[in-house]
């Protein structure tokens, strides 16, 4: 078997083995890709599972910037319901380099909260025998490196010429509950140490509009039963840069 098709086999066991009963989840991080003082970058994204993402960040001089994110999951099926929310908050810096200014490194640093509340279903001849309950509540602190590049190469759809834009963020967070309880019962709480490299892709739809594709994983670094890594970012979604202005030398 090629080298390739090996590491994608790896990649879905891992996926498949992974913690399903992780109270932790990553969203999806915010790349604003500023450039000048005045600028807002807003994005929308959402999973496969259902998992919504949106994303804001204004730059409040050409270095400066602060940003914002939230983001929701309500799903329910019959073996597994999941009902997850957290909000975000960060000040960071950021600096454009390279030919044209057309390379972006951002800092940030902030905090969060989520909670996640999550049932478990075990079925045997289709009659119910066990169920499961969640109910979490925790806090996390994180710093983040982005780096992207804008218009690096082109896509031709329709006939057209669409701009790509590529990137990566790398992502430390560090996640500790303060109110878990299982099956209603108060559950000691847990901390743990994330790892979330993710990378993006962006079509350029105009200077203001783009479509971005990400994919990433979420690496523990802590061995915990349920604050733990069980979940990756994948999504599709929406962003838009505005107040956008030519930078002065």
């Amino acid at each position: 078997m090629p080298l390739k098709y090996k590491l994608l086999t790896l990649l879905a066991v891992i996926l498949l083995f992974s913690g399903c009963s992780s109270i932790y989840m990553p969203g999806v991080p915010n790349t604003p890709m500023l450039t000048t003082k005045g600028e807002f970058a807003g994005g929308a994204h959402v999973s496969l599972r259902g998992n919504i993402n949106v994303n804001s960040a204004y730059a409040f001089s050409d270095n400066l910037a602060a940003m914002v994110n939230f983001g929701f999951m309500d799903n329910e099926r019959k073996r597994k319901d999941i009902n997850h929310k957290y909000f975000e908050i960060a000040g960071g810096y950021f600096k454009t380099f390279g030919p044209n200014d057309n390379r972006i490194l951002e800092f940030y640093a902030g905090m969060g909260t989520a909670s996640s509340f999550r049932v478990f279903r075990d079925y045997e001849d289709g009659i119910l025998i066990n169920t499961n309950i969640y109910d979490a509540k925790y806090t996390k602190m994180f710093v983040q490196a982005n780096y992207s590049s804008k218009k690096i190469s082109k896509v031709r759809l329709l006939g057209l010429d669409f701009g790509l834009n590529y990137g990566t963020a790398w992502r430390l967070s560090f996640a500790s509950t303060n109110n878990f309880l299982l099956n209603g019962v108060p559950h000691p709480n847990e901390d743990n140490i994330f790892i979330e490299p993710v990378f993006f892709t962006r079509m350029v739809l105009s200077e203001q509009f783009q479509l971005q594709y990400t994919s990433g994983s979420n690496i523990g670094l802590r061995s915990r039963k349920f604050l733990n890594a069980g979940h990756s970012v994948f999504s599709i979604g929406a962003v838009v840069n505005i107040g956008r202005k030519p930078k002065t030398k």
